[in-house]
């Protein structure tokens, strides 16, 4: 009987141990974001480079709504352009998360698309322009949606697995006031 009772519970522990699952991949996302609002019009031509504007109080707003919805996202690293535009609107969440902005080059998109998938474990925020973050979900594997609307779209926010290249486009913070 002894016996009986150690190969019954040798038998259950195989029959357990099969029925695990392998655990998940540790994919990481890329969360791509245009730049929030920025100085345009006859105010453009009233700050020190006209070629670079910064945010507008909309857009410092909507940065802190980026941070805000992304601030537990486990994001390790945040890129952006070398505008002072992307730069600010990344700001509030790598100060938040104590993480330095590291600047990609947005002329070459599917070699930074190639290096994100190449870290596919981390979770990243990319803070872009309205002609390049589609084209980088795209390069990414995602579908790129429709055109960014230039003058008032500044709330799409793309959600992509770095691992499989699915994604999906969420918004976030207010419309912007010029959105319909």
């Amino acid at each position: 009987m002894a016996q009986f009772k150690f190969i019954l519970a040798g038998v259950v522990g195989l029959v357990l141990a099969a029925c695990q699952t392998a655990p998940l991949a540790d994919n990481g996302t890329a969360y791509l974001v245009r730049h929030a609002e920025k100085v345009t019009g006859d105010a453009v031509m009233k700050i020190e480079d006209p070629r670079d504007p910064p945010l507008t109080e909309a857009g410092e707003a909507r940065a802190q709504a980026l941070a805000d919805r992304l601030s537990d996202a486990g994001i390790t690293v945040i890129w952006s352009t070398d505008t002072t535009r992307t730069r600010n609107t990344a700001r509030p969440l790598a100060d938040r998360l104590g993480l330095d902005v590291q600047i990609y080059d947005p002329f070459d998109l599917n070699g930074f698309a190639t290096q994100l998938k190449a870290s596919s474990s981390e979770t990243v925020l990319v803070v872009g322009h309205s002609n390049t973050t589609p084209q980088l979900a795209k390069a990414l594997g995602a579908e790129p949606g429709a055109p960014i609307a230039e003058k008032s779209e500044y709330d799409r926010l793309y959600v992509i697995d770095l691992t499989t290249g699915s994604g999906e486009i969420e918004r976030f913070g207010a419309p912007s006031p010029l959105q319909e």
